[in-house]
């Protein structure tokens, strides 16, 4: 197994001072090394965001170049969701039975030949495979990220922070992807090179994790990572009371980048502009909250920051379907600063409840309940909207979560189920750091 930090600082010489002492230099490479990997963790979700959140930037393009009807089209959107749900749940054991960095590497992999085979291609079908592809690879990758997160926080505050701060990324990320998309369409290029782009910068960030030093995994005694126990995490209270969060508030969110243009378009007052932009507002302001959050909950109880910011999700939701798309205008961007702290807190909480050596099994079926809804909830505001007549209703159901959310993270802050299990991880995974 490879040596810790730690161990390797005892290993290393120490260095000579010029009155003759040594001095403990091991620490400067050990820091080195964290700040490495932490820098590889965040660009890696940079990286996968700029082409999952692109989709409603290309989805225009390809109903014009392939005449597709919107159902097929979709295809983009919902194809690599199910596919990064089945990789989460069928491949989360990996991060805890091969190691983060097997793990990681491999994801990369697949997921940067995927990107850079679009290069040679020019059929619908083709891409959807190929997208197909690269979210198996995503879920991964991305998993062994989660799991490595933990190997290096010094308590689950920190695991809650650092992950704000990874989702932040991820948050330009999507603002980035749609904006090489446009550039290339104005420039007369094609949507693909968006993945040979993302492809490049995979092969940047396969060679950094391919030579990156990481700490030490601890497992379990006696305990091997199956699929068998990623399924029977399936049953955990905590994984699923965490993971039905997590559920509620992704259809909320998605919502917002899959649905709110098509309501904006009725829209006819006074700043046409804003009702332009208002889908880059809404990354704009989530990326710049969850900068903003990873101080918060550094700072705060996370219970009390998410019961706020669910209640001001919830009165952006509800005053938008009140005042229709004047008032949706303004409110549903502004939702982006409220959403940006609570994905990655539930998160991190989720993951943080198991031992270490569970990390990525965990992570896994957070990840699987992660995508599903990603992929169940526009096509469930479709439905509703498709059978009433109007995108009023979609978000009538939109709403709906968001409400459901906000009864849940009040619930969490009173009853404070996790409390006594993070409590406890604290006092064993994290005990040596304090």
């Amino acid at each position: 197994m490879m040596q810790s930090f730690a161990e390797r600082v005892k290993a290393a010489p120490r260095a000579a001072t010029s009155n003759g002492e040594s001095m403990p230099e091991p620490r400067a490479a050990e820091r080195h090394e964290s700040l490495l990997i932490k820098a590889l963790t965040c660009m890696m979700f940079f990286t996968f965001a700029m082409t999952t959140d692109a989709v409603g930037s290309v989805i225009p393009t390809l109903l014009e170049e392939f005449h597709l009807s919107l159902r097929a089209a979709s295809a983009f959107h919902y194809v690599p969701m199910i596919a990064i749900a089945a990789g989460a749940l069928g491949l989360g054991f990996l991060a805890d039975r091969v190691g983060r960095k097997k793990t990681i590497v491999l994801g990369l992999a697949i997921y940067g030949v995927s990107s850079l085979l679009f290069a040679f291609g020019d059929r619908f079908g083709y891409f959807v495979v190929l997208l197909g592809a690269a979210g198996i690879g995503v879920s991964v990758f991305k998993i062994g990220a989660l799991a490595l997160i933990g190997d290096f926080s010094r308590s689950t505050r920190e695991h809650t922070t650092f992950m704000n701060a990874v989702e932040g990324f991820f948050a330009v990320g999507a603002i980035v992807g749609p904006a090489i998309v446009a550039t290339l369409l104005a420039d007369g290029l094609s949507w693909k090179y968006l993945y040979v782009i993302a492809a490049g910068i995979c092969a940047l960030l396969l060679a950094t994790a391919s030579i990156a030093r990481y700490p030490a995994m601890t497992s379990a005694a006696g305990s091997v990572a199956t699929l068998s126990q990623t399924l029977r995490k399936m049953r955990d209270g905590y994984a699923l009371g965490f993971s039905s969060l997590i559920m509620l508030y992704v259809a909320v969110e998605v919502a917002i980048y899959v649905w709110m243009p098509t309501y904006l378009q009725s829209y006819a007052g006074p700043s046409p502009r804003l009702a332009t932009y208002a889908l880059t507002i809404f990354f704009v302001l989530r990326a710049a909250g969850r900068f903003l959050g990873a101080w918060f909950l550094g700072k705060l109880s996370w219970s009390a920051v998410l019961v706020a910011f669910s209640a001001a999700i919830l009165a952006c939701f509800a005053g938008s379907l009140y005042g229709g798309a004047d008032y949706a205008v303004y409110l549903l961007p502004l939702s982006g600063l409220f959403m940006s702290v609570i994905y990655p807190t539930l998160n991190s909480k989720g993951i943080s409840c198991f031992p270490r050596s569970e990390h990525g099994a965990v992570a896994g079926v957070i990840l699987f309940f992660t995508a599903f809804a990603a992929a169940a909830g526009p096509l469930a505001m479709a439905a509703v909207s498709d059978a009433l007549g109007d995108i009023k209703f979609g978000f009538v159901l939109a709403t709906g979560f968001a409400l459901l959310l906000f009864g849940g993270l009040l619930l969490n802050r009173l009853l404070d189920p996790a409390g006594a299990r993070l409590a406890g991880r604290n006092a064993s995974d994290y005990a040596e750091a304090h």
